[in-house]
Formats: structure tokens, sequence, C-alpha cells
């Protein structure tokens, strides 16, 4: 097996409809500017409220990818 080196960055995605869809806008966003992306792990989950209503679930999420030789 070959080593390689790889970095981690931490994104923030968020919907107006569950956890699930805003983890998947965020790899979506991040899929536009880095290749290769390896792994993504749920940090935390959280929701933004207005008038104690929810209005926003947001997804942390920590992303690997792997950097070039």
């Amino acid at each position: 097996m070959d080593s390689a080196t790889y970095k981690i960055v931490e994104v923030v995605g968020m919907s107006e409809k569950s956890w699930e869809e805003a983890a998947k806008k965020a790899i979506k966003s991040v899929d536009q500017s880095i290749r290769d992306i390896r792994v993504a792990e749920v940090v935390s989950m959280d929701m933004r409220l207005e008038d104690n209503r929810i209005v926003a679930y947001r997804t942390r999420m920590k992303v690997s990818f792997k950097l070039d030789d």
C-alpha cells in the first residue's frame, strides 16, 4: 500500500428540511473546489431557531481528501 497524506477541513451545511439534506449540500459544495474526497465525518448537528421554531438544520462535518504527491 502506498503512503499518502490527507488534509481535513471542517464544513457546515444548512437546510430547511433535514440534517441529511444539510450534509448533502455541504458535500456538494466541497466537491466543487476539492477533488479526491475520501471521508466525511459528522461532528455535530444542530438547529437554528426563530421565535422558538426550527428554521434550519445544520450539519457540521470533517471532510478529508488526499493531497497530491
